[in-house]
This record gives C-alpha cells, sequence and structure tokens, in this order.
C-alpha cells in the first residue's frame, strides 16, 4: 500500500484545515487507517484511527471534538478534518494502514504502511 498524504499548511488559531490521505497498489477497503502527528523533539503519537468498514472511530483526548476522521472506500481516501486548530497542534502529520486487529489502542507499532508527512503549522 502506498499512502499519500496532502492538506497541510499555515493556519491562525481557531482555523481548520482538512487533511487528505490517498492510498494505492492494494485493496484500501481492508486495512484499518490511522492518522498520527509527530512535533519536533517529540516522540510520533496517535491522532485518530477509524475501522477498515468506517463504522468505528477512535480519537486522542486533546482532539475529540476539533478533529474528525472519515473514510471513502470509492477513492481509496480517508480524511481528517481539523477544526478549532490550536498551536499545540503544530506538528508534521502522517496517515498510516493497519492490518492489525489492535490499531484502536493508537500504537505506531500496530501499522504496516506509512506515508509521507504533511507539515501543519499552527499560529498563535
Amino acid at each position: 500500500v502506498q499512502l499519500q498524504a496532502s492538506g497541510g499548511g499555515l493556519v491562525q488559531a481557531g482555523g481548520s484545515l482538512r487533511l487528505s490521505c490517498a492510498a494505492s497498489g492494494h485493496t484500501f477497503s481492508s486495512y484499518n487507517m490511522g492518522w498520527f502527528r509527530q512535533a519536533p523533539g517529540k516522540e510520533r503519537e496517535f491522532v485518530a484511527a477509524i475501522s477498515w468498514s468506517g463504522h468505528w472511530t477512535y480519537y486522542e483526548d486533546s482532539v475529540k471534538g476539533r478533529f474528525t476522521i472519515a473514510s471513502d472506500n470509492a477513492d481509496n481516501t480517508v480524511y481528517l478534518q481539523m477544526n478549532d486548530l490550536k498551536p499545540e497542534d503544530t506538528a508534521v502529520y502522517y496517515c498510516a494502514a493497519s492490518l492489525s486487529i489492535t490499531y484502536w489502542r493508537g500504537s505506531p507499532g500496530a501499522f504496516d504502511y506509512w506515508g509521507r508527512g504533511t507539515q501543519v503549522t499552527v499560529s498563535s
């Protein structure tokens, strides 16, 4: 599976961005999908995940109510809608694909494929 993330940019605090992750090379609908982020000097952290069926979603506590993950199996794309962005959301955002039944725990080790990141910068 090849993953390509896009949609990052510079936005003021309180603004919104929508990240996209286009998948190719395999049956997209077989994979659970996730978004992670990594800020300078920090470890990669879980942001959100969605089951292969699209029925189940999971979020890191600090983004609940602000971020929404969604998938479109017809377009082989997963999205991350980010609203009410805060400076602490600044990071490189990565999408990832997982066949693991433990993907929902948000461990990077449960994800098999990773895309290149897209930079999100939120100014105060």
